[in-house]
């Protein structure tokens, strides 16, 4: 099964570091003020892994 990102929205803080390193997986949802995956699934785990190590509020991660 593959692995799929997701990201904890009550640690989210909107800082846009996920989307800026990855935009193909991950966008900021301005309404809510939250960062939000595009792409749960078979997107660039380099980039991905990038974006999870980089997000200061570690909000980012791998699901199985």
């Amino acid at each position: 099964m593959a692995r799929r990102v997701a990201i904890d929205e009550d640690a989210c803080i909107f800082c846009g570091t996920c989307a800026d390193i990855c935009p193909e997986v991950f966008a900021l949802n301005v309404a809510k003020q939250k960062s939000e995956v595009l792409k749960p699934e078979d997107g660039p785990v380099d980039l991905i892994q990038e974006a999870i190590d980089s997000c200061p509020a570690q909000a980012i991660h791998w699901e199985e």
